[in-house]
């Protein structure tokens, strides 16, 4: 089984080919082809590169399926005894990305 872990937007994914991630936004348009090279490990089987930092000479090939936002989540602030109360809801912007192949 091939995979690789990947860096982006600060955050690591275990990624291999056909699967889909919601990944932080990148300023990419749907249909779009993206190439990650931050790649941290590669495994192939039985054959496991770690990278320091980064392996050289490894790619993961992604399509960008959709643009979008998170459900609202609430950001809720009180303070008791003194009438404050702040009621504020945030979409965090994320990318969904189909990984199409990962090359060495």
């Amino acid at each position: 089984m091939k995979f690789a872990v990947i860096q982006t937007g600060g955050k690591q994914y275990r990624v291999s080919p056909g699967q889909k991630i919601k990944i932080e936004k990148l300023n990419a348009k749907e249909g779009d082809s993206f190439l990650f090279d931050k790649v941290l490990l590669f495994a192939d089987n039985e054959k496991i590169e770690i990278g320091v930092p980064y392996v050289e000479g490894v790619k993961v090939e992604a399509k960008i399926l959709r643009q979008d936002k998170e459900k609202t989540k609430i950001v809720f602030k009180y303070h008791s005894k003194t009438r404050y109360r702040k009621k504020k809801g945030h979409r965090q912007p994320f990318t969904e990305v189909e990984v199409i192949a990962i090359s060495h």
